[in-house]
């Protein structure tokens, strides 16, 4: 059936319900964290089979650091240890890793952990997966802007130079492609400030399933839904 439909180059996926999936099972919010984690592993593999080239996932809002410090905790401990065991994991697949976000927030030994497994991974030509880190969209516009500001202070480029194409170059990835199909978990209709300028023209999937329960079945309900959509980009259909 897969050969059928048309695969997204870019999938985004909002990886919401880790709590939910915990609490109905009388566990502590962490082990739905955990749980949600362990899920990324199943998430490639399913990437990989239906030949998807760029996969983004919101693993760490700016907006996260509001929540209980032992939460916030345990979630930057689980990134450490997804770094630290499954970087081998990316280079078995052929997987390029990138980590977008004000990265210069977090620990310096999570920094580190990232810069060495972006370097590691930075010559596999498989799939891209990028891992939204301490991300905000409208953070993400402003650093650019201020970038852009910073260039154009020192000559480098002038204010007749901005357009739509020159700011994505400023973007905290310019590699990655717009995002062609957004697929949010557990029910939420809300975007929650991610990758705002990239999924202008995303086809939204969103599935009642909690994130850790999220499966190959799922991402091909997504991937289904998105061939139905009629994708004018603004235009019209002859």
């Amino acid at each position: 059936m897969m050969n059928n439909l048309k695969i997204p180059q870019h999938t985004a996926i909002i990886m919401d319900g880790n709590g939910r999936w915990a609490t109905a099972r009388n566990l502590p919010r962490s082990a739905g964290h955990k749980a949600g984690a362990e899920r990324i592993s199943d998430l490639l593999k399913s990437a990989k089979k239906f030949n998807i080239p760029f996969v983004t996932v919101y693993a760490f809002s700016t907006e996260n650091w509001k929540r209980p410090q032992p939460e916030v905790d345990a979630l930057m401990t689980l990134l450490d240890n997804f770094l630290t065991s499954y970087t081998g994991k990316l280079m078995q697949e052929n997987v390029r890793l990138f980590v977008i976000g004000r990265l210069e927030q977090l620990s310096n030994k999570l920094q580190k952990k990232i810069a060495e497994a972006i370097e590691k991974t930075s010559k596999n030509t498989g799939l891209t997966f990028t891992i939204a880190l301490n991300y905000g969209g409208r953070s993400e516009i402003a650093d650019s802007a201020k970038k852009i500001a910073i260039d154009i202070q020192s000559g480098k480029i002038s204010p007749a130079d901005i357009d739509e194409k020159l700011f994505s170059t400023y973007l905290y990835q310019p590699e990655l492609p717009d995002v062609d199909l957004l697929i949010r978990t557990s029910g939420e209709l809300r975007i929650s400030n991610f990758l705002l300028w990239q999924i202008s023209y995303a086809e939204i999937f969103v599935t009642p399933t909690l994130w850790p329960d999220f499966d190959e079945n799922t991402l091909l309900q997504a991937i289904t839904a998105f061939n139905s959509r009629d994708r004018r980009l603004g235009g019209l259909n002859k």
